[in-house]
């Protein structure tokens, strides 16, 4: 068990983290001429100046602040530690919404033990809000003010709200799944990112139901969900936090009906 100097040292360091990845890809924001990189050959993956110098600098500060962790980062990989303690960071989650200048795109930041993540952070920039979840702590503050975070309780999901970031969902049968969902509710939206598992935590949509996804992708999003007494599993009911399907939920009652739907059986 952590102590409490442990975990305000903890929360400390990842607000010093968010702190800096503001800067280095604000730096970047809507600027005439920025271009991407793309990771990928079969089909656009984008990495920008701003994804590295964001990671770069949150790096920095663990190398000095907290040198004992581990850090699985999205551009730069895994650097090993001797804590147990692992640093999980998506330096821009919504490369591109970043790039078409929408203010969807954020910041991801979590801790993690041998059991998934215990801490984290979503991060928006742009709009300076910030998503807390953790350590008996579910926040957010933004230029409103600060609120606590709290899941929407149950409601059919005939009246319910679905967020996604694309709509194809992952491989053709995970589409076919997710499209078992869909007509059920009673709003789809779509291309939210991040910024979707933060407004699921501060109770203004129902699910959140995505596919293919990294480990980087889901930590920080599944600490601040799980804080305002909402659950993330993946499509089956089991862990989530090592990436690929995701299914986000404000309350399990919401969380079995979808579930149902994206497991029932073809006829």
């Amino acid at each position: 068990m952590l102590s409490q100097s442990e975990i305000a040292d903890i929360r400390a360091t990842a607000a010093e983290l968010a702190d800096a990845a503001r800067l280095a890809t604000l730096a970047h924001f809507r600027t005439p001429g920025l271009t991407a990189d793309t990771k990928e050959t079969t089909h656009f993956d984008p990495v920008t100046v701003a994804d590295r110098a964001s990671e770069s600098a949150m790096r920095a500060i663990l190398a000095r602040r907290r040198p004992q962790d581990s850090i699985l980062g999205e551009e730069f990989g895994t650097t090993s530690g001797t804590s147990g303690l692992t640093w999980v960071l998506d330096p821009i989650d919504g490369t591109r919404g970043y790039l078409s200048g929408t203010p969807t795109w954020g910041v991801l930041i979590s801790i993690a033990d041998a059991n998934g993540p215990i801490y984290g952070l979503i991060d928006q920039p742009y709009i300076q809000e910030r998503f807390e979840g953790g350590f008996g702590t579910a926040q957010m503050n933004g230029p409103m003010g600060s609120a606590p975070l709290k899941c929407r309780a149950p409601r059919p999901l005939s009246q319910a709200i679905l967020l996604s970031t694309f709509p194809e969902v992952g491989t053709p049968a995970e589409h076919a799944a997710f499209r078992r969902v869909v007509p059920n509710m009673r709003l789809v939206r779509y291309g939210m990112d991040c910024y979707g598992y933060a407004l699921l935590a501060a109770g203004q949509v129902d699910l959140v139901i995505e596919a293919g996804l990294q480990t980087y992708d889901v930590q920080a999003p599944i600490a601040v969900i799980e804080a305002a007494g909402g659950l993330v599993t993946n499509w089956q009911g089991g862990p989530a936090h090592q990436g690929g399907q995701v299914l986000a939920a404000a309350n399990t009652d919401i969380h079995t009906a979808a579930m149902a739907l994206l497991n029932k059986p073809l006829v």
